[in-house]
């Protein structure tokens, strides 16, 4: 499975604000066909540049259609101003895919560039970083494990038999070179 942000990458939007226009992922399997009705998860940050979605929280499910999209928008924005991230993760079944969505809140947006303008990055970008793909690949994982088992009602098997599962802790990103 693949995600991609189509909409929202890199849009600065005023502190204080509600988003008016959100981010759009789309998820494909390997073959590039969409997948339809995949659980894609949007976090914001703990702390820091930050916010919350329409419903309070700052973790947003949404299924994807048929085209294979999932878009989150009206995102209540904090007064802190700096970059933040959007960590993004889809699942469906076994298969997992994830990425990070990069924008800014800024409290002078006359000096910077409007909410729908690309903002430039740097070489390399988000893409490159092979640990943070792989933690947000192992966070899915986790998450949405702990809902499948939870949403069950009744124990697995293996659970049942008293064999533990596996814990699996935060993960560390690292931006820059390690």
């Amino acid at each position: 499975m693949l995600i991609r942000i189509v909409e929202g990458e890199g849009a600065v939007y005023p502190i204080g604000s509600r988003a008016t226009r959100g981010v759009t992922v789309q998820v494909t399997d390997e073959t590039g066909k969409p997948v339809d009705n995949a659980a894609v998860v949007f976090r914001l940050p703990e702390d820091g540049p930050t916010g919350t979605f329409s419903s309070g929280m700052p973790t947003e499910v949404v299924p994807t259609g048929a085209d294979g999209r999932a878009n989150v928008w009206g995102m209540q924005w904090n007064r802190v101003t700096g970059p933040l991230e959007v960590r993004i993760t889809a699942a469906k079944g076994q298969a997992r895919a994830g990425t990070v969505c990069a924008l800014y809140l800024s409290n002078a947006l006359t000096n910077a560039l409007s909410s729908s303008e690309p903002r430039p990055s740097k070489a390399g970008g988000w893409r490159g970083h092979k640990k943070i793909w792989i933690g947000v690949g192992i966070a899915a994982a986790a998450f949405v494990g702990v809902a499948a088992v939870s949403s069950r009602g009744t124990p697995s098997p293996a659970a049942a038999a008293g064999v533990n599962a596996p814990h699996i802790g935060t993960p560390s990103i690292i931006i820059g070179k390690p």
